[in-house]
């Protein structure tokens, strides 16, 4: 199993600058690099401060320009949000960019939040179907003179300008939870990017069976890779995974906020719930966050890596995004490198 990072700018408030978040990441991805790890994702937001992120590849253009190993993936593209032919050209734009370490990572979207201010107010319903238009759309606009006319867009014979430096294309992940979704993105020749959010490992198991369903009913197709998104910290002590566990609530706490799209936004920032209304939560307590997540120390961590390797996850995303201090997540971040990544073959 590979290691990679997802991480974003993300601010609570207004006191540290963007240029300072960004600088701090760029940190962050270096010590990934250097390390070892395969890629760095970064996805798409917008309006939000909670996650800074507008278009990916500008961000992964600025980060390929200084690092020289590492793959840079968007995770993920928002489809409904994108033409396909703007979208093809872009991500090819940034292949080249980034001298062919471009991932593409494509999602249908989550929050209402975005919908209803750059999807038209579209749904997650027709979000989806936008997704399942598009992903065949890309593959044949990179080969070239494509033509279509379908549900969401319609266009005379066009070709993707420029080419990707990668050939066909750059890979392809779609982010999968139910069946259906599973099973599109492996009938479509794609590698599947997965998370349990705020779940325990009953959902990671539930979601690793739906891709194995998936790939046996497409036995005909290549098998994909997939990958495991989770939130992770890694501590020496219990004062600070229990700090880690306070943070990781806080964040779901404000995540489910985001995504019931119920709450005041100013500035893009939302209003920053009390202690009360955190403690109403029960599904997001700190005791839940650290039993869930994977919260420990290096060897308890490398013990529930284990599990998900032996499940069968080519890939495990390290979720950094918690809102705590970027010197916090530097540390987990160097204890995840010295202490845990020794404990699996790298090979190759």
């Amino acid at each position: 199993m590979r290691f990679s990072l997802f991480a974003h700018i993300e601010r609570l408030s207004d006191e540290i600058p963007h240029q300072q978040l960004l600088d701090e990441l760029i940190e962050l991805v270096g010590i990934a690099e250097e390390a070892g790890f395969e890629i760095f994702w970064a996805g798409e937001h917008h309006g939000m401060e909670f996650t800074v992120s507008p278009n990916p590849f500008t961000l992964l253009a600025h980060v390929a320009a200084r690092t020289s190993r590492i793959r840079l993936g968007t995770g993920t593209v928002v489809a409904p949000f994108w033409h396909p032919i703007r979208l093809a050209g872009e991500a090819a734009m940034t292949d080249i960019l980034c001298a062919g370490r471009l991932d593409i990572g494509i999602a249908r979207g989550a929050y209402s939040f975005e919908y209803q201010r750059i999807g038209t107010g579209i749904d997650a319903t027709e979000a989806g179907a936008r997704l399942r238009e598009m992903v065949p759309l890309l593959q044949k606009l990179w080969t070239g003179d494509c033509a279509h006319d379908g549900p969401f867009w319609s266009f005379p014979a066009t070709t993707a300008v420029p080419s990707p430096l990668q050939r066909p294309h750059p890979p392809l992940w779609v982010a999968a939870r139910d069946p259906s979704s599973h099973d599109f993105a492996v009938a479509n020749g794609c590698n599947v990017q997965v998370t349990p959010l705020w779940l325990d490992d009953t959902e990671v198991e539930t979601l690793m069976q739906r891709f194995e369903a998936a790939c046996t009913a497409n036995s005909d197709r290549q098998r994909p890779k997939i990958m495991l998104l989770r939130h992770i910290f890694v501590g020496e002590t219990e004062a600070e995974l229990d700090e880690a566990a306070r943070a990781l609530s806080r964040f779901y706490c404000h995540f489910g906020a985001w995504f019931r799209n119920e709450r005041p936004v100013r500035r893009g920032f939302i209003e920053l719930l009390s202690a009360g209304e955190m403690a109403d939560m029960a599904i997001y307590s700190p005791e839940a966050m650290r039993a869930n997540n994977v919260v420990g120390t290096p060897e308890q961590v490398i013990a529930r890596l284990k599990t998900y390797e032996a499940l069968g996850f080519d890939q495990f995303g390290l979720w950094l995004d918690n809102a705590m201090t970027h010197e916090k997540k530097r540390a987990s971040l160097e204890l995840f490198v010295r202490e845990v990544m020794p404990a699996f073959d790298r090979a190759g």
